[in-house]
């Protein structure tokens, strides 16, 4: 008997494995509805690009020090002496942004396609904490090189929770572990970004992935009328689905890759407390927010402004609840459509808006300066002259 055998006679002695290897062989058989294309990878894209986060990441903790004295230095070391550190390094940066942008992709696919309605309502809501938590890793884990764009950037935007009544001010102190940034904000946000989120994340992942799993993917059919798969209907998901999925993940990889060597992240330049740097801006998934907050203005301003910016997510939240339709397909819900396609075009012009804002920008050979607002204003040569006589 090989040495195989024996491990199997060893397990199944001892554990019921057929009832292990049935429920494995459902699920790797499981036929798929016969809509699920290429636009149902970003789900397992999202869940490779959190596995290659939690890779790099350990290879960066053996050598980061998150401390303001040897962060900064640590990057530095990773980068030019540890073999191979640039490239987990920047894999890891990269990683962090297409994640956001998987999940994101894959949320606006779930919710033009009516996948979140019953009996799939917490599937969804498992999947916007996960976006949020996703997010909130980007906000964490951008002070740890600290440098001066994060430095100051963190700044700015633990400034904003002093605006929320009776507990901003805790609410900040509590984030810095101070009036200001400095080790100690370090310090938990280390604690936070490596300790507290991956377990969060984890654990949500797993119950997502079990949610999805129990229910299947949706299929087109009006809620209620959903009928079984058939072993001859649908998509198989292994070996056609998964092949999919392998393809767009190998594609994945050599972009990681790709983007890591030809668009390297900068490490910047220390962090200095006493000196601001010109026009800080928060990276993309935060710039739709970070414009919207502009547009506020008085002594409540701020205020309404983190409520408007905190009013998407709690719809995200409670959507699968108030929209009570049956139908799912996207041509016979229209109004849903219709407030998805405003949001996602909202969000991508308040982007492009905190992009330009505070910058000058040459189209057609004119030069315009694009104010706080993203308003554009052409310079012309006897106006910027005025200017800078203005500003001497």
């Amino acid at each position: 008997m090989g040495l195989s055998k024996h491990i199997r006679s060893f397990v199944d002695a001892r554990f019921d494995t057929e009832t292990a290897e049935h429920f494995i062989n459902k699920q790797v058989h499981k036929r798929l509805p016969p809509h699920t294309g290429w636009l149902h990878v970003f789900g397992s894209l999202s869940l490779l690009l959190y596995l290659s986060q939690t890779i790099t990441g350990i290879l960066l903790l053996i050598y980061y020090r998150p401390t303001p004295e040897a962060a900064h230095k640590s990057i530095q070391y990773i980068t030019a002496e540890v073999n191979f550190g640039w490239l987990y390094r920047q894999v890891h940066a990269w990683g962090a942004t297409l994640m956001i942008l998987a999940v994101v992709l894959h949320m606006t696919r779930t919710y033009f396609f009516g996948a979140y309605k019953k009996p799939r309502e917490l599937t969804w809501v498992t999947g916007v904490i996960i976006f949020i938590v996703t997010i909130t890793f980007g906000f964490t884990g951008y002070l740890l090189p600290w440098n001066q764009i994060a430095f100051w950037a963190t700044t700015v935007g633990t400034e904003s929770a002093n605006q929320i009544p009776v507990i901003g001010e805790w609410l900040r102190y509590f984030l810095r572990g101070g009036d200001a940034v400095t080790g100690e904000t370090l310090s938990r946000f280390f604690v936070v970004h490596v300790i507290i989120l991956p377990w969060i994340l984890t654990g949500l992942i797993a119950v997502h992935l079990f949610l999805m799993r129990a229910t299947n993917l949706a299929t087109l059919e009006k809620v209620g009328e959903e009928k079984p798969l058939q072993p001859d209907q649908g998509i198989p998901f292994f070996p056609v689905h998964v092949a999919k999925e392998g393809v767009v993940a190998v594609l994945l990889l050599a972009g990681l890759v790709t983007l890591s060597v030809v668009a390297p992240w900068e490490i910047g330049e220390p962090a200095n407390p006493l000196a601001t740097p010109a026009h800080i801006k928060p990276e993309w998934y935060f710039l739709p927010s970070y414009q919207l907050l502009k547009y506020f203005e008085g002594p409540h301003g701020a205020f309404i402004g983190i409520l408007a910016c905190s009013l998407p997510f709690a719809l995200l939240l409670f959507w699968p609840f108030m929209d009570r339709g049956k139908h799912r397909h996207p041509k016979k819900r229209p109004v849903a459509v219709g407030v998805g396609l405003v949001a996602v075009l909202a969000a991508l012009f308040l982007g492009v808006l905190g992009h330009l804002s505070e910058t000058d920008r040459t189209v057609f050979g004119r030069t315009y300066h694009f104010d706080l607002l993203g308003r554009p204003h052409q310079v012309t040569p006897s106006s910027d002259l005025s200017q800078r006589k203005h500003a001497e």
